[in-house]
């Protein structure tokens, strides 16, 4: 009978424990799996979760997160891209969360509203590459969205509270501020990533604000994305990109001599009823 050494035994059950749970990180799909239980259960207690509440988690992967959500949340529902992660997410958590298998900027989020009878609480480490475009998309879906709790790249997470005049403002900026309230709640290191990525993160928390603006919100997107795709150029060479006429930009009453980066949210709001009122 031969003797297995209890330190080979146990390496042996935690690398094929390990092998059965944890997928392979996937760069196409922009994978770093969080791999610190203490940041986890940090994200999941800053999101205070009732039985009431109806967590949608983007990007469950082996369900490092989603096992501290369902002891909180009257349901979770886990958004996975990757078909590998779904059976482990299913031998794990059975029927205590609805697997969503999909794209998550294809999910109606509205549907799911709905569905459950109340708006959605949005949380995950999100793929850093695709962050503006999910991002968006929470903003055009924000009815259905109570607020997200979002892992991201630090730069970006700055990017998101920046104020005029820094190098950091600029579009993604105007918009997060226009459709939320928004906090940094803490820094995350690189170093608690698998694979380790090449930039620090941060958790931030998103309140939709869920007001009915008393502007034209598409000429207002418009406005900001065509001057700050001049960004060096004034307000009034930004807004001939829109077809507005010299004419009508002289019955402004508004500083047009100004750059896009100096002008706060607000200011942009006010051109933009400018542009209507002389439209």
């Amino acid at each position: 009978m031969y003797m297995i050494e209890l330190p080979f035994l146990v390496r042996y059950i935690a690398e094929n424990d390990l092998k059965h749970f944890m997928l392979k990180p996937k760069k196409s799909l922009g994978q770093n799996f969080l791999r610190d239980e203490n940041i986890l259960r940090k994200i999941a207690g800053s999101l205070h979760l009732q039985k009431a509440d109806v967590v949608m988690e983007i990007g469950a992967g082996h369900g490092a997160l989603t096992k501290y959500l369902i002891r909180e949340a009257g349901v979770v529902l886990a958004v996975e891209f990757d078909e590998r992660a779904i059976p482990a997410l299913r031998e794990q958590f059975g029927d205590q969360i609805s697997i969503i298998q999909n794209d998550i900027l294809k999910v109606d989020l509205s549907a799911y509203a709905r569905l459950y009878g109340t708006k959605l609480r949005v949380v995950g480490n999100i793929p850093y590459y695709l962050t503006s475009d999910i991002l968006f998309f929470l903003f055009e879906n924000q009815n259905a969205v109570i607020d997200a709790t979002l892992m991201m790249q630090l730069e970006v997470a700055q990017r998101l509270s920046a104020g005029p005049k820094t190098k950091e403002y600029g579009v993604l900026s105007i918009f997060t501020q226009l459709n939320t309230e928004c906090k940094q709640l803490f820094k995350v290191s690189r170093n608690v990533f698998f694979p380790k990525p090449q930039v620090d993160s941060a958790v931030v928390h998103l309140r939709m604000r869920h007001a009915q603006p008393d502007f034209d919100v598409n000429l207002f997107r418009s406005i900001v994305r065509s001057t700050f795709g001049k960004r060096r150029k004034t307000l009034r060479n930004g807004l001939k990109y829109l077809d507005f006429s010299e004419s009508i930009l002289k019955k402004l009453n508004f500083d047009l001599d100004r750059r896009p980066e100096d002008l706060s949210v607000q200011e942009f709001i006010l051109l933009t009823k400018e542009l209507m009122k002389r439209s």
